[in-house]
């Protein structure tokens, strides 16, 4: 047999562009709107279970700032985080608040007063659960729930697919039903990774001279395990 193409391709960078909205587009026109000074509010909290997009749209967020020439503080919470002021900064990303331990959230919720009290950046802050189910302090709490509070809504089996079938064809592959629901029932049920199987598949096909069939997915995804 050929040699392999078993390196699964990693997600693509996640951007605002190649987040896939579902349910979620009034949230992404918010969040856009925010971003090009269309929208007052300045705090913004979004929650929603794993795999449901929160991230990708956290760092879709940073990297439109980024282009935009905007100081951008990101927080990936752990146990380790720490927070500054964010007085230099025009948007402060806070991905994953519920694992801030009782120190750093003393840090959230200084660094939320202080951006009310600048009247400046923007706060994105991003948990699993709305802010009243989550077990923080109480005052931070409330602070997060002060602004614009949306749940990142998971895209539904057909929306999943619907996503892959324009992915396949923006790459010229055929991809049939079959396919994308075998891929759903044995592949991790992400969008990222679904999006980088087929890519994987197409690269696969291609060096094999075979159409991308369910008996190849399977092929493949046997290898590679």
């Amino acid at each position: 047999m050929k040699q392999l193409l078993l390196d699964i391709a990693p997600p693509a960078q996640p951007t605002l562009a190649n987040f896939v909205p579902g349910r979620n587009t009034e949230l992404l026109q918010t969040v856009s709107n925010i971003l090009v000074g269309r929208e007052d509010e300045r705090f913004v909290y979004l929650w929603g279970g794993l795999g449901c997009g929160r991230s990708h749209l956290l760092r879709g967020v940073a990297g439109a700032c980024a282009r935009n020439k905007l100081n951008t503080a990101f927080f990936a919470c752990d146990e380790n985080t720490h927070f500054v002021d964010g007085s230099e900064a025009d948007c402060v990303i806070v991905d994953d608040v519920d694992r801030l331990d009782a120190e750093a959230q003393i840090g959230m919720f200084n660094l939320y007063n202080h951006i009310r009290d600048e009247g400046r950046a923007f706060l994105l802050v991003s948990g699993p659960a709305a802010p009243v189910q989550l077990k923080l302090r109480e005052d931070l709490v409330t602070r997060l729930g002060w602004g614009l509070v949306y749940q990142v809504h998971e895209l539904t089996d057909e929306e999943k697919m619907e996503a892959m079938k324009s992915h396949a064809i923006s790459r010229g592959l055929d991809l049939s039903q079959e396919v994308c629901e075998y891929l759903l029932r044995h592949e991790r049920r992400d969008l990222p990774s679904l999006i980088g199987t087929l890519d994987a598949l197409d690269s696969y096909s291609l060096a094999n001279q075979r159409k991308v069939t369910v008996p190849l997915v399977r092929e493949l995804l046997q290898a590679a395990s």
